[in-house]
């Protein structure tokens, strides 16, 4: 019989420490993906890109790791896929077919879709101050990047659509499975992205095939995917994802679409006018509430429900 973790996805009242918060680099790092696809990787090699950013991510990540039991390979494969092996692809046509905007106002959702489905896989229960904190990230997102101008592309919109839910499931379901007996989460990351790099390989090697030449800014780029984006981004985030609620790291996901504007602004020489910077506050208005547990104690603070708390204010 296979031995299984306790549930990662069981609640309880005690506050996460501090130092889980960290967790808040890995969407901050992925909000440099802007940048570094329009500035310094190949074009139109979104393949190439998703390959670069999950197999040597689990390449290193599974050095000095256990192999998993058969069942924890099959988990491992599902996670792959939504994480790995068919989100990036998506995400990467998504790209391709619709405008910034659009796609981090789709993407926004997601909080949203993981408060709900973790009331019947995770048995948590959905707070008032989630879908207020859920619907203030979907409307500073759109003020922050959205445009007037902005087409639509229904092929774009069903790749975004369904990138977002398999993130959204993928975030769940680890919660809910945790993670095998004696592996700790960086095992957990390099298993994942080692099964959805192997699958994607073959894909790219067919479909996409090597790029005969780069530049050493494309050199530069793919150095920064595999280091920063994959390796150390991913690790974080499902270190986070160990020690925070599902929904907590999800509106953490948020702040992507702020980095990204930032520096639009500060490296790109965009403009940020008023209504954008509006948009930027509401979104870290909705990552704050997103956490939840320091605003539970608080309120209960205001409303002199906590005695042993309302005495030490």
């Amino acid at each position: 019989m296979t031995q299984t973790a306790a549930p990662a996805g069981t609640s309880t009242d005690s506050p996460p420490s501090p130092w889980a918060y960290a967790a808040a680099l890995a969407p901050i790092i992925f909000g440099t993906t802007y940048l570094l696809t329009s500035q310094f990787l190949p074009p139109g090699r979104p393949l190439l890109a998703a390959l670069m950013r999950s197999l040597p991510t689990g390449l290193v990540l599974v050095i000095g790791t256990r192999l998993p039991s058969r069942q924890w390979l099959g988990r491992f494969f599902v996670l792959s896929v939504l994480y790995t092996s068919a989100l990036f692809p998506l995400l990467f046509i998504a790209a391709y077919r619709l405008p910034g905007g659009v796609a981090a106002v789709i993407n926004s959702l997601t909080p949203l879709l993981v408060v709900v489905i973790s009331v019947p896989l995770l048995g948590t229960r959905i707070r008032s101050v989630q879908i207020v904190a859920g619907l203030l990230g979907i409307g500073g997102v759109a003020l922050l990047v959205l445009r007037s101008s902005a087409r639509l592309d229904g092929w774009g919109l069903a790749a975004m659509t369904a990138a977002a839910s398999m993130m959204g499931v993928g975030t769940v379901l680890t919660k809910r499975w945790g993670r095998p007996p004696g592996m700790n989460s960086i095992g957990v990351t390099g298993w994942t992205f080692l099964l959805g790099g192997l699958t994607l390989l073959p894909i790219t090697l067919v479909v996409e095939g090597l790029p005969r030449h780069l530049t050493g800014r494309n050199i530069g780029g793919l150095v920064y995917l595999v280091l920063v984006s994959g390796i150390l981004a991913y690790a974080v985030w499902f270190w986070g994802l160990q020690r925070l609620s599902a929904s907590s790291v999800t509106f953490l996901s948020l702040l992507n679409p702020v980095v990204a504007a930032v520096l639009g602004w500060a490296v790109l020489s965009q403009r940020l006018n008023h209504w954008q910077i509006l948009g930027a506050v509401i979104v870290l208005v909705s990552v704050v509430l997103g956490q939840q547990l320091p605003l539970d104690r608080l309120w209960r603070r205001v409303n002199g429900r906590d005695p042993a708390l309302r005495s030490q204010v």
